[in-house]
């Protein structure tokens, strides 16, 4: 059912609650994983691939963690950095790659800051024909 599922990953404690959730669906489905986080620094929006900065270095460090606990726990993973404009950068590898289900965790701001803010979840799931799962983070 869900052959490969894209977890997006912001780098903050929120994350944990989406990592415990689909490391137990994975299994129950034998899914395989690409976990995708958007680097969108200065430096991330301004040279792309080419961008060299702590907050590359920090988030791909971030990244192989996660992907060594997802290993660990039998579930195969790969992982991306991708950069610029996360909610962009998410539809666009979707639209590209593919997957069956997209999973994230979410803050949980309230109406205004919404309203005003947008929220990358929510422009997400309306721009992307697969499922989204969202996970609000405690």
């Amino acid at each position: 059912m869900y052959d490969r599922i894209l977890v997006t990953l912001d780098g903050t404690a929120s994350d944990r609650a989406i990592i415990e959730h689909i490391k137990q669906l994975a299994n129950i489905a034998h899914s395989r994983l690409v976990l995708l986080h958007v680097a969108d620094g200065w430096a991330a929006r301004t040279y792309g691939s080419d961008a060299v900065s702590p907050e590359i270095a920090e988030d791909t460090a971030y990244l192989n963690r996660v992907r060594e606990e997802f290993i660990s726990a039998g579930v195969p993973t790969e992982a991306e950095l991708a950069y610029g404009e996360p909610a962009d950068e998410i539809i666009k590898w979707v639209k590209q790659k593919g997957c069956d289900l997209v999973a994230m965790s979410t803050h949980g701001h309230r109406f205004f800051a919404d309203m005003f803010l947008g929220t990358t979840a929510n422009r997400v799931q309306h721009r992307i024909s697969v499922p989204v799962l969202l996970l609000r983070a405690r």
